[in-house]
């Protein structure tokens, strides 16, 4: 088969896992920087060149397309699949799941445990919606942010009024959330591939960080998930449409609650620590799903 990854940087481990699993397994891939595709959007005929030479039809995509380039990546994408190249994770749940306000309504609409969640438009309803999630402290995140940038723990009323007018009056989006304290800085990435939970870490803040990512200095460890945690995952990327996602999950007195679903979750963190193939895992789900003309939506809305 013939694949072709949309990704800025090759050289990173997931994309270079990638592209040695799909090799290995006899195929061939190419890897082209999103921001260097150009389209001519024309009916019956949607065209793709790159680096001015006019790219051909492949069997699947595998979007790799970062957060700040979400924009322009979903519509190389979407150009992909008006060719009938099949998405590795289509570009309609890639949207659900970049806006996280979204996606945590479709979550809740599936009845799917989530912490608390607030959103409100303005400063006057600060007070409002801290009352809505509990009182302090509380979580604030910018809708865009992400690997916890823009994730900022308010311990006081003051200090949370004060943030929330500061980013309402910058204009800039955000949600509050309930601080699982239980949680002890510490979460759960479950690896989802195709309904399955094909691996599983557990991941710890440093010293005094209440985010567990590890681009901010956490550490990650092998973990076996419980039924539950199992069922909520594979219903969270269920929810959002994904073939792929990474499942950010936090215990709670209350049983397990998701905080995040990403689609496009690195490798590196979860099979150095599991051991598991997880790229060989995403080749093999193309294998037996890739057809022109098919595409991978499950969710709606």
């Amino acid at each position: 088969m013939r694949f072709v990854m949309l990704a800025r940087n090759p050289q990173l481990y997931s994309h270079v896992r990638l592209c040695e699993a799909a090799q290995s397994r006899g195929h061939s891939i190419d890897v082209v920087n999103t921001l260097h595709v150009h389209m001519n959007i024309t009916a019956n005929q949607p065209i793709l060149r790159y680096n001015g030479q006019r790219l051909p039809i492949y069997d699947a995509v595998i979007p790799r397309i970062g957060a700040s380039v979400t924009h322009y990546g979903l519509a190389v994408l979407r150009q992909f699949e008006m060719q009938g190249v099949f998405p590795l994770n289509e570009s309609v749940a890639i949207g659900r799941s970049r806006d996280k306000l979204r996606a945590l309504q479709l979550l809740a609409r599936e009845g799917i445990g989530l912490p608390v969640t607030a959103f409100a438009h303005g400063p006057r309803r600060a007070e409002d919606v801290i009352k809505e999630v509990g009182g302090v402290p509380v979580v604030i995140k910018l809708l865009e942010g992400t690997q916890g940038m823009g994730v900022i723990l308010a311990e006081t009323e003051a200090s949370a009024k004060s943030i929330i007018e500061a980013f309402s009056a910058a204009n800039v989006n955000i949600m509050v959330q309930e601080f699982i304290r239980e949680a002890a800085g510490a979460d759960i990435r479950a690896f989802v591939i195709d309904g399955e939970v094909v691996a599983a870490t557990r991941r710890v803040g440093r010293p005094g960080e209440f985010r567990a990512n590890l681009h901010r200095g956490g550490h990650a460890e092998a973990i076996e998930l419980t039924a539950d945690e199992r069922t909520i995952a594979v219903q969270a990327a269920s929810a959002l449409g994904l073939n792929v996602s990474g499942v950010d999950i936090v215990r709670s007195k209350h049983g397990p609650l998701v905080i995040e679903v990403n689609s496009s979750p690195g490798l590196e963190g979860v099979e150095m620590t599991t051991g598991v193939d997880v790229a060989g895992h995403i080749i093999r789900f193309l294998e037996q799903n890739a057809c022109h003309g098919r595409t991978a939506t499950k969710g709606n809305g």
